[in-house]
């Protein structure tokens, strides 16, 4: 258990901490000449089970607000000092405040310098802290009559810490590691050491880690948990961790930066929250306030934007998204404060709900309700209710991102229950209903598409997508178009979609001059004639030719590879078949090879792989084309011939 004491300026907390644990917290030598603790500073006790009892103290003075956020967020268990002969000052109230919003339940209460003052002022005292505990979190809590200098009533709060720590349940150890740094120095013959409280997971020597936000590669030499010298850390403890890693040293580290698990370093500059507003505020909070953030042991500047009106009351609480003047980082359930511009008093607080939103809809009332899934849920009640609202499906690794789920953590959910889509770098996943509903979508797109052009065999894979489905994953609409074409919900003429009852037929002018254009297509299958030149030989009018050629290919039976260049259905295929072959020879297709393998000049054959490119058959990388869809031109696909 961490226990942290807050409280104001010179109220006894350093010298509680050392008259229970005989270790003096101030560390710096400004803070033995003035008296007073500036930074945070650390001691530990063993407990009659083998345990050890950990303590952060804060500094009291209103100015050094910022180094008591940064203490105070890792603490498991409060112990709120106030003295005697002063009672609650305005620092144990703004204390008394941070520690409400960071929703820190468990505590006790100090009443320190008992042997300054009557004891009918400590009655008083008392009465007065009992007061201002009333309505808060900590109502209730304990209150143990002490002097840290006649050591009476010490043992009875170290005897009651003691038991609270065997009580507390530990920190779960979900998720991967996540440390929060507040601390860093060097030591010689080790080198860096950071040290934080661990947030989450576990930790052992010789891991691999990220320094985050700067993202630099890092590894754990060796480490202290707890004060002890120890081969794992976990959840709840405060750690110090040995670093070595190319291009690593004390320089490159800042209090408020994070030693994480790789797969979870993703730095946010904007952040999704549930923001409460300190009910003492005198004045709401509008829209674009500037603030100073303070989550874990990072502050940074930022505004504030409200998801919901333009203003939020004292006392009430809104959804709000924080847009901060550099990338921290942050997950789900984190919780933390902001203070005004000045950096003079605390404004509000709570906790983050999403460190990715979305660039577009942030107001919408769907991404609204998500959010406060997401304030309220456990991941797989969240899962559902983000399902239910993304027809576009949720990003598998994100949200588990997003929850700071390990792999054997996804595994749990109910992903059985949704269509999972496999795509590059990851998995996308959709409620079954939203599934089919996509599915009735292609249908319907192409159904309408018939009856606006009823002359064409179809629509082109990637006209559909856009037309129907942007924003839509390719892996997803990939596989949606590959399923609905396996079910015989639609088919499939050459690179046209259709509905399978849609057919396309020649007039019987059309079909006796098309008789005439096709051999002549075929005679010079890689280079065919031009329009043009089609009509020269065949002495037709030109826009005659071309006008047929314009419907043969709405059929399927050409395709307009460039400007007045109509290449058939067969050849095409043929020409794919090649792309194909390099492909699997070299990775990819290149002007140049493919150029050689067909024989023809280095202009046609770029504009043939552009057309590749415009159907979604390739994809262009560079100077080079790389398969997307190698079946477009399957066998199956090849036997659908157009009827004429």
């Amino acid at each position: 258990m961490i226990v942290g004491t807050a409280g104001h300026i010179d109220h006894g907390k350093t010298a509680l901490v050392k008259a229970l644990t005989g270790v003096d917290a101030d560390r710096l030598p400004e803070e033995k000449a003035r008296g007073i603790t500036i930074d945070l500073g650390y001691a530990y006790t063993p407990l009659p089970d083998g345990e050890i009892l950990g303590f952060i103290d804060v500094p009291g003075h209103e100015k050094l607000v910022r180094n008591m956020l940064a203490g105070a967020t890792g603490i498991d268990y409060v112990l709120l000092v106030v003295a005697a002969d002063d009672g609650p000052m305005p620092q144990t109230r703004e204390h008394l405040q941070i520690l409400e919003l960071l929703g820190l339940s468990h505590g006790a209460v100090a009443l320190t310098k008992i042997d300054r003052v009557s004891p009918a002022r400590v009655v008083q005292s008392e009465a007065e802290v009992r007061a201002l505990l009333s309505g808060t979190a900590l109502a209730g809590s304990p209150v143990f009559r002490l002097s840290s200098v006649t050591g009476e009533g010490v043992a009875a709060l170290k005897a009651f810490l003691e038991s609270e720590a065997a009580r507390l349940a530990p920190r779960p150890s979900a998720g991967h590691f996540r440390l929060a740094i507040d601390r860093c120095f060097t030591l010689p013959g080790a080198g860096t050491v950071v040290t934080g409280t661990v947030f989450s997971g576990a930790v052992s020597v010789g891991d691999a880690l990220v320094l985050s936000p700067p993202g630099l590669k890092v590894r754990v030499r060796s480490l202290h948990a707890q004060n002890q010298p120890a081969e794992h850390g976990t959840a709840g403890q405060r750690c110090a961790l040995n670093l070595v890693g190319e291009g690593f040293d004390k320089s490159k580290v800042q209090r408020g930066y994070w030693v994480l698990a790789p797969p979870i370093h993703a730095p946010s500059q904007r952040i999704d929250v549930q923001l409460n507003v300190l009910a003492a505020e005198d004045q709401p909070l509008v829209h674009w306030t500037p603030v100073h953030f303070h989550l874990a042991a990072v502050e940074a500047m930022g505004r504030v934007a409200l998801l919901e009106g333009a203003r939020l009351n004292p006392g009430e609480t809104g959804l709000a998204e924080i847009v901060l003047d550099r990338p921290i980082g942050a997950l789900r359930g984190d919780r933390f404060v902001i203070r005004d511009q000045s950096a003079l008093r605390s404004v509000g607080g709570g906790m983050v709900l999403d460190p990715f939103p979305p660039s577009r809809g942030r107001r919408a009332p769907a991404r609204l309700e998500l959010l406060r899934s997401c304030a309220t849920a456990q991941p797989a009640k969240a899962l559902e209710v983000a399902l239910q609202h993304s027809r576009l499906g949720v990003d598998l690794e994100r949200f588990a991102l997003n929850w700071n789920l390990t792999e054997p953590e996804i595994a749990l959910l109910p992903t059985g229950e949704y269509h999972l889509v496999h795509e590059a770098g990851g998995r996308r996943i959709f409620s079954r209903t939203t599934w089919s509903a996509l599915q009735n979508m292609a249908c319907k797109a192409l159904a309408d598409e018939h009856a606006r052009t009823p002359d064409m065999a179809g629509v082109g894979r990637e006209r559909l997508c856009r037309l129907a489905f942007p924003g839509l994953a390719r892996a997803a609409y990939d596989e949606l178009i590959t399923g609905l074409l396996e079910t015989g919900q639609i088919a499939q003429t050459g690179a046209w979609l259709h509905t399978p009852e849609h057919h396309v037929q020649l007039t019987a002018g059309d079909l006796g001059l098309w008789q005439k254009v096709e051999p002549l297509l075929e005679q010079h299958a890689f280079h065919p004639p031009r329009v043009r030149d089609l009509s020269q030989v065949l002495h037709t009018d030109e826009n005659t030719m071309r006008q047929l050629l314009i419907r043969v290919a709405r059929i399927g039976k050409v395709y307009p590879v460039a400007h007045d260049h109509y290449f058939t259905q067969r050849t095409v295929m043929r020409l794919a078949q090649i792309a194909c072959d390099t492909a699997a020879e070299h990775g990819s297709v290149n002007a140049a090879d493919f150029r050689d393998r067909i024989g023809t000049g280095r202009k046609l054959a770029i504009q043939i792989l552009e057309f590749f490119d415009h159907i979604g058959f390739t994809r262009r990388a560079g100077d080079r084309h790389l398969l997307r869809q190698p079946d477009l031109f399957s066998a199956q696909s090849r036997a659908a011939e157009p009827s004429c």
